[in-house]
């Protein structure tokens, strides 16, 4: 496994998004994601990615739990920011720094380590100056609680604010063959001020591998199943599996599958990119890990951007909660 820089920090060229391992995308197995944890360290995947709504609150237990044999070995990024209770429901957005702190102790205890590697912002508070937010982070990396600090879903202006406060390692937001918003002002900006950028839902919640063809292949209880993401929904769904589709011949072309293709595409798109798959089983985990082994040319690129065309849908059914 390559490693990559984001910021000062080192980590594994390709991260595990371990969200879908206790929500939204349908019902988890304990047992067989901590294996799956356990078989990224084997391979050399070394960044986890976790967030303490993930659950909610139980994702960081389990990462938690599964990486407490490796810590020693291990990048553990979580976030705060996005507020739900108990029970599931969304309560908002919150970005004060007496919330910051308080955040950052209950994470800590849930997954049951003296210090996070990388803690992001979840979603930019638009009713508290970023400055006053990043502030309080910076007192954690003062405190020794946190390592590095990242931003998610920042636009290019919080992002340089928030830097002028305290260095940003990373800024994580969602990055695809299908969403490639981020190339306009974000990737640039973060490329001028030496952070590193962090590619969510690389393979578009999965329509990207090929392997969902119809609504009826999500459970009742996945996210994708709903009106939460407009690309899953209606008519835009069958729209956007086949755009997914034109994949299939470079893939077969390169000796490799559609979704690693697709991983390898947004691999080559800088060596300050680190995209963070996310998976709950060890079959697709050993699937996504050999991308880094595949080569894109200029020429593979450019069929890529020739063939495969943007999607129908906005991201999330509420983009309001999307700093731009």
């Amino acid at each position: 496994m390559q490693t990559r820089h984001l910021g000062s920090l080192s980590v594994s060229a390709l991260g595990l998004g371990c969200m879908g391992m206790s929500d939204f995308y349908g019902s988890g197995d304990e047992h067989e994601s901590i294996a799956t944890i356990h078989r990224a360290i084997e391979l050399g995947c070394t960044f986890f990615d976790t967030s303490d709504i993930y659950g909610p609150f139980t994702n960081e237990r389990l990462v938690g739990k599964a990486i407490a044999p490796h810590r020693d070995n291990v990048v553990l990024a979580t976030k705060f920011g996005n507020v739900r209770g108990e029970d599931g429901s969304w309560l908002g957005i919150n970005g004060r720094p007496e919330y910051v702190l308080s955040a950052c102790d209950a994470s800590l205890s849930r997954l049951g380590i003296d210090h996070i590697d990388l803690y992001y912002q979840h979603r930019v508070d638009n009713t508290v100056p970023i400055e006053e937010t990043v502030g309080a982070m910076a007192s954690l990396v003062a405190k020794g609680k946190v390592r590095h600090l990242g931003l998610s879903e920042a636009s290019a202006q919080t992002i340089r604010r928030a830097h002028s406060v305290h260095p940003i390692a990373a800024v994580q937001t969602e990055y695809s063959l299908f969403t490639r918003d981020v190339e306009a002002e974000i990737l640039p900006t973060v490329k001028e001020l030496g952070i590193g950028f962090v590619a969510y839902s690389p393979l578009g919640r999965g329509i990207l591998t090929g392997a969902y063809k119809h609504k009826s292949d999500f459970a009742e209880d996945d996210s994708r199943a709903s009106d939460w993401y407009p690309r899953y929904a209606g008519e835009n769904f069958d729209h956007n599996v086949a755009l997914a589709g034109a994949l299939g011949s470079l893939a077969s072309a390169k000796g490799c599958t559609p979704g690693q293709l697709a991983l390898a595409w947004v691999l080559s798109r800088g060596p300050d990119v680190v995209p963070i798959p996310g998976t709950k089983r060890r079959t697709y985990l050993e699937e996504n890990v050999k991308a880094v082994d595949i080569e894109l040319g200029d020429a593979d690129v450019a069929w890529l951007d020739e063939h495969v065309g943007r999607p129908l849908g906005d991201r999330y059914a509420d983009m309001g909660t999307v700093n731009r």
